[in-house]
């Protein structure tokens, strides 16, 4: 018989798991480390023979987990074994992905309506260290061709539908363009989530979720994924990256997006009718001078939002007429739609693009990219839509 411990070691001391059957719901493995059978199998997993979790910063089975179901969403039914890696934000993956494939001297080529924070990231932290954003209409071809004769580009990272503008890109046609000069290609799919797109099947490498919005669709987390549709690729490029630089997702936002995906397919297309209607509703209104939402035949990619899209999604944007001080007039009278810098949630939320997220963009350069002074974005939840047109309408009245 084993010689009994201590107290004070007992109480130090983990003891086995108490557990006979398999949980339903995945647990959350709130541990930093894991302890190995001996010390061959230590050596083993550090060589790479044998697979197993080492440390919470390379990989977690919650995390893990959560990261394979994302991974398999935006690869479902198109016979393909993408790899996806969980990440502490959607501006960590998006940062990760970059310093995995570029190097000194190489250049992105992106357009210049993207999320702001985004835009930021490349001009303010990528340019000084030597990679370099190049500005282009990604849904001009012609143009993206013409770029790509600067042989220093290595990828192209674009939004399809843009953050706020809601211009898609021709995904198909900008792969195809990637794979004839030998260029990653990469996609924010935050705006869609594989419900509704799934840009590996128009040949995308690299796919983009703020998971915060709407894979979550709560709220209650900030985490990001990178998808890659080579797995060996992602392994030995990116995963080093976010090993070493430490932008891991944590076991616990893991869990709240795993629990968020499983209503995912009933939210998105809730979503898409409550938009569709709220932007008919603003379409007809006076006091508006312009709606974005691809789901309009008035939409300048309606067509190609058709083609490559399954649902037009919760978001949208307009124009108040009379600018800045209508637009902020506006929105100081809304009281059941919530003012918030987020977007993806059940709940509506309206924000102001030129004084918020693109505050720090260039202003010719935001009204260049028709994010005017009088732009106003809504992420429309999933509430009775009465409702929120009705507080629409006594904001614009």
């Amino acid at each position: 018989m084993q010689k009994e411990t201590g107290f004070d070691s007992l109480c130090v001391r983990e003891i086995k798991e108490n557990r006979t059957t398999t949980p339903h719901v995945l647990p959350i493995y709130a541990t930093s480390s894991f302890a190995f059978d001996s010390i061959d199998q230590g050596m083993r997993i550090f060589r790479g023979e044998e697979s197993g979790h080492v440390y919470s910063r390379f990989g977690n089975p919650t995390i893990n987990t959560v990261a394979e179901k994302i991974a398999r969403l935006e690869g479902h039914g198109l016979n393909l074994e993408p790899a996806a890696l969980f990440f502490s934000s959607g501006m960590s993956a998006i940062h990760s992905l970059i310093l995995g494939l570029l190097q000194h001297g190489d250049k992105i080529l992106t357009q210049a309506n993207l999320y702001g924070g985004t835009t930021e990231q490349f001009l303010k932290i990528l340019k000084p260290q030597g990679i370099e954003p190049v500005f282009t209409d990604l849904s001009n071809i012609d143009a993206i061709r013409e770029c790509l004769s600067d042989t220093s580009i290595k990828l192209i990272y674009g939004e399809s539908p843009a953050n706020p503008t809601m211009n898609c890109i021709d995904l198909k046609a900008l792969a195809d363009c990637g794979q004839q000069h030998g260029v990653y290609t990469a996609i924010d799919n935050t705006f869609m989530s594989p419900c509704l797109q799934q840009p590996f099947s128009f040949g995308v490498d690299f796919i983009i979720h703020s998971t915060t919005k709407y894979l979550n669709g709560h709220g209650n987390s900030t985490a990001g994924a990178l998808v890659a549709r080579d797995k060996a690729l992602m392994q030995e490029k990116i995963w080093p990256v976010m090993k070493l630089a430490g932008t891991t997702g944590n076991p616990w936002d893991a869990w709240l997006v795993h629990n968020g995906m499983k209503t995912l397919s009933l939210r998105m297309k809730q979503h898409s009718s409550n938009a569709l209607s709220v932007a008919q509703y603003l379409e007809d209104h006076s006091q508006i001078s312009k709606v974005n939402y691809p789901g309009l035949p008035t939409h300048r990619d309606h067509e190609l939002a058709t083609r490559q899209m399954k649902g037009f999604g919760g978001m949208l944007s307009f124009e108040v007429s009379g600018g800045l001080d209508a637009a902020v007039s506006f929105m100081r009278k809304l009281n059941f739609c919530v003012m918030a810098p987020t977007m993806g949630d059940v709940d509506t939320l309206v924000l102001h693009p030129a004084s918020m997220s693109h505050i720090n963009i260039k202003r010719e350069l935001r009204l260049r990219e028709g994010i005017t002074d009088g732009l106003v974005r809504l992420s429309v939840g999933i509430e009775d839509v009465e409702d929120i047109i009705a507080d629409l309408d006594q904001a614009l009245s």
